[in-house]
């Protein structure tokens, strides 16, 4: 039997795919359990510093399995609710994840899918990708975290629109409104994205998880709050050996070895 999620490795970068081609990739139990786990082994793994997330076949992800779905009817309200707390701890540990995560986003994105391409850190979408909030058209409102994403891209009357109506956007559209990073032709974002993922994966690790951590948050903190936190990471930074190797870097004028300081090969010249 297949896996829900797929791993391969891309020199640094680990490529994870959701694999339910057959149902253009709509979630299932599995791929609600296996996600978290496979970003939690790869935020344990020394030799990976990005990851690229996005799914086998023609779609990125259309969202929730509406035949699942369904049978929650008749459920309890309680019962209702932990099914969809499951979903939002699978986007959780996408949004808490210390590396650097990539959507790379081909075919359709639609409701929880939508909500996974954001909640990851960059967006990398085909011309032609097709994005939307699809609740509305089968009567129900959104979850994972749609409209807080959303809401931290676009003004509330887009907002209010696309959730009302329901109505794709293209990936061109995305990339015009900032929400996608790079845009491709189509069948082109997984090469750019993990080629996007390399680059981050030859960064300073600890660093980028405080940059991360630093970006969002930057929309929720008050001024007095970012700055506090802002003060905090410096403060960790100027202490920590990736720093000291960046710093001898530049004033060696050669390339900073992030990669090798995270595997004691580094050598720091003054």
């Amino acid at each position: 039997m297949n896996e829900s999620i797929l791993s391969r490795r891309e020199g640094a970068v680990v490529v994870l795919s959701l694999n339910n081609p057959a149902a253009r990739n709509a979630l299932t139990t599995e791929m609600y359990e296996g996600l978290p786990v496979a970003l939690a082994h790869a935020q344990r793994d020394a030799d990976t510093g990005a990851i690229v997330l996005t799914g086998v076949g023609s779609a990125f992800c259309a969202g929730g399995d509406l035949n699942r779905l369904a049978q929650r009817r008749a459920m309890t309200p309680s019962d209702r609710r932990a099914g969809i707390e499951v979903l939002h701890h699978m986007i959780r540990a996408i949004r808490d994840c210390s590396k650097p995560v990539i959507a790379a986003v081909e075919g359709a994105a639609a409701g929880a899918g939508l909500s996974i391409a954001l909640a990851c850190d960059l967006l990398v979408a085909a011309r032609d990708a097709s994005f939307s909030v699809a609740y509305v058209k089968v009567g129900l409102s959104p979850d994972a975290g749609a409209t807080a994403f959303l809401s931290g891209c676009v003004s509330r009357q887009l907002l209010t629109e696309l959730c009302l109506t329901g109505k794709p956007v293209s990936g061109e559209r995305m990339h015009s409104l900032g929400v996608a990073n790079r845009l491709t032709e189509r069948q082109g974002a997984l090469a750019e994205a993990i080629a996007l993922a390399q680059t981050l994966a030859a960064g300073p690790e600890r660093a980028s998880a405080r940059i991360k951590s630093l970006c969002r948050r930057a929309g929720e903190n008050t001024l007095d709050a970012q700055l506090d936190l802002e003060a905090q990471y410096m403060t960790e930074s100027l202490g920590d050996d990736e720093s000291a190797e960046g710093i001898a870097a530049f004033f060696g004028k050669r390339p900073a070895d992030y990669v090798g300081l995270r595997r004691g090969t580094a050598v720091q010249s003054k």
